[in-house]
């Protein structure tokens, strides 16, 4: 595999880093600036806004630059908002820092799946992409705990002057790794023609799987805490510890998913979210004892995110017109998952249904995203003439193959 992707990869490190510390720093941020700590829980929210924000208008701005000037870019913006974080004199300047941080996070995933798919042959896409991912999931296992524990030890504020030097060295991992590439030969229809790529009813099924998918997985993680104690019977102090287990679990299902998505794009995600929807269904019977409860984490990490890769490279394809916008909002729908997902697993604890029915609530999801992918399949089936084109290895054609990529 080429050595730019380590360079994409180091990127989502850092973002994978930023985006999940704050929810471990929340009591020390909140104490610091004598707010709440439902107060300090909107900084989570403002950091999603801005990816959400982000992730479209950032790569429908920059559609037609150089895609390793866009990475280097977004990367910087990065730096500049989580140093800006750690020198916010408030509650207001640091809401707005996380919004500015999480802007570039969305279109940083769409332009580097573009450019990390352009550089491997069209057999191990998948693969590729999981490997930039492989950042992102490594954050959850090494990236968040020790900066987690530097805000502890050195003040939250080292946390992020931390996050932006990992930014740093990302930006010279692009500059000496990506190969330099002409900018994108604009399309006939310009921004405009890019965005009528993604009207398409086969985009929006990708991107509502993705949205009912990843939300079944956060719909029960986001609640992972009060499962494992109340219910399997952990102490507090042990919770670190196994939602690192999470992020190994994570990590080895990313890069599984890249594999087996690489010979079945569509056959791996559909035995990803019946995986998914089968582990979450036996939650409350895996939550009883702290044994079948680690288990239960790890299964659900791996799970998850063998999906990742897949509904990633799906996205794109479907809307091959404008790959790097599609990729980037498929990433705007990985955050909206997050919210709509824990946001249901809320509901089902307001109703009473215990501890563990968020999970409940999450299999449900997952099984509305084999409806989606299902529905998904059968309009590819009907729009797909006979004989106009062959799907090799599960991927759909691309009706208009992406400019060569110049090195030098």
């Amino acid at each position: 595999m080429p050595l730019a992707l380590l360079a994409l990869a180091v990127g989502a490190f850092g973002i994978g880093t930023t985006e999940f510390v704050m929810m471990g720093l929340l009591p020390d941020v909140a104490d610091d600036l004598g707010i709440s700590l439902p107060a300090a829980g909107h900084l989570v929210s403002a950091y999603a806004l801005g990816v959400v924000v982000g992730a479209p208008l950032l790569a429908a701005l920059t559609a037609r630059l150089p895609r390793r000037t866009v990475l280097i870019g977004l990367m910087a913006l990065f730096v500049i908002g989580n140093a800006l974080s750690a020198v916010a004199p408030g509650e207001s300047s640091l809401l707005a820092a996380r919004f500015l941080s999480g802007l570039p996070h969305g279109a940083f995933f769409g332009v580097g799946a573009v450019v990390a798919t352009g550089m491997v042959a069209p057999e191990r896409k998948a693969r590729s992409v999981s490997l930039m991912f492989l950042g992102l999931t490594i954050a959850n296992v090494i990236g968040v705990p020790a900066a987690t524990a530097m805000g502890q030890a050195l003040g939250w504020r080292a946390t992020f002057l931390g996050v932006s030097a990992i930014g740093v060295a990302a930006m010279a991992a692009l500059l000496l790794l990506v190969p330099r590439d002409r900018a994108a030969v604009p399309s006939a229809g310009g921004l405009r023609g890019e965005l009528r790529a993604l009207r398409s009813v086969p985009v929006w099924l990708a991107l509502g799987t993705t949205v009912a998918g990843f939300g079944a997985l956060f719909s029960a993680y986001s609640y992972i805490t009060p499962m494992l104690t109340d219910s399997a019977g952990y102490a507090d102090t042990s919770v670190t510890l196994l939602l690192a287990l999470f992020g190994v679990g994570a990590t080895a299902g990313n890069l599984l998913g890249g594999r087996l998505a690489d010979r079945s794009l569509r056959g791996t995600l559909i035995a990803g979210l019946v995986s998914l929807a089968v582990i979450l269904a036996l939650f409350p019977l895996l939550m009883r004892t702290p044994f079948t409860a680690t288990a239960a984490v790890l299964l659900l990490g791996a799970t998850a995110f063998i999906t990742s890769s897949p509904l990633q490279l799906m996205v794109m394809e479907k809307a091959s017109a404008a790959p790097s916008l599609a990729s980037s909002a498929n990433q705007a729908a990985f955050n909206l998952a997050n919210a709509g997902g824990a946001w249901i697993g809320g509901l089902a604890l307001a109703a009473g249904l215990g501890v563990t029915s968020p999970a409940l609530a999450g299999s449900a999801l997952a099984v509305l995203g084999l409806a989606v992918a299902g529905a998904a399949w059968a309009v590819d089936r009907r729009t797909v003439a006979p004989g106009a084109g062959r799907v090799v290895a599960g991927h759909v054609p691309e009706t208009e193959p992406e400019p060569a990529v110049r090195r030098g």
